[in-house]
């Protein structure tokens, strides 16, 4: 059975999961790239962003290898892709990533103007979605073919779906960095009122890591 999970989403310890003013030169936002630095010297990640042997093994590196596993689609806000507002000007932009981004699989953008699908290399394609959330889904869930669905981010399309009661398990790591503002992932949400609880909860050096995961109930949203 296909899961909706959020995988290695990382929130500092103010509950800001961006920094503010995002653009090219700050993706993540002001003071955002602090919040991943349990993540990007890992094994994993190094190998699947840079393509280089070596990296941090240990705790770090077992929550990251965890989010590619069984991962048979993406789902992405449109900040995600890249930094451009409005109309897409021309086809010229193509992700943060250059040719050969590390999904290999399909990938669902979520975005308010339509645009052509484009493929990449070694199996990545990304498709953008006007219809909203669960239309996005549905395509992911489909593409996934039994495979999990892993929500990216940003910190606002993973609140929608958890919104939603949508994502059966989210994978949190929790940095020790305060960014004083940015985005927040739960202003606004009751997630033990959306059947949500902690299953797991391990600390490293460099975060502590919460696995939330929804109970199943008859009926619900995730039927």
């Amino acid at each position: 059975m296909t899961r909706v999970r959020v995988q290695a989403f990382t929130i500092s310890l103010d509950g800001y999961a961006a920094g503010p003013d995002q653009d090219i030169d700050h993706p993540l936002g002001v003071g955002g790239t602090e919040l991943h630095q349990w993540l990007l010297p890992t094994r994993t990640l190094q190998r699947a962003l840079f393509g280089k042997d070596g990296g941090t093994a240990g705790v770090d590196d077992e929550f990251a290898a965890r989010g590619f596993r069984n991962v048979g689609a993406w789902i992405l806000g449109r900040n995600m892709f890249g930094p451009i507002r409005g109309a897409w000007p021309d086809a010229g932009w193509k992700g943060w990533w250059g040719n050969n981004p590390p999904y290999h699989v399909p990938v669902f953008i979520l975005t308010h103007h339509a645009r052509s699908s484009i493929a990449m290399e070694d199996g990545t394609s990304f498709h953008f979605i006007t219809g909203g959330i669960r239309e996005a889904l549905d395509r992911a869930r489909e593409a996934a073919a039994g495979m999990d669905v892993r929500i990216g981010g940003g910190p606002s399309t993973i609140w929608q779906y958890l919104r939603e009661g949508l994502i059966n398990e989210l994978h949190l790591a929790i940095a020790p960095v305060l960014l004083g503002r940015g985005e927040s992932l739960f202003q606004g949400l009751d997630l033990r009122t959306l059947g949500y609880e902690c299953v797991e909860f391990v600390a490293s050096q460099k975060a502590m890591h919460a696995v939330l995961r929804r109970q199943e109930r008859a009926g619900g949203p995730n039927e």
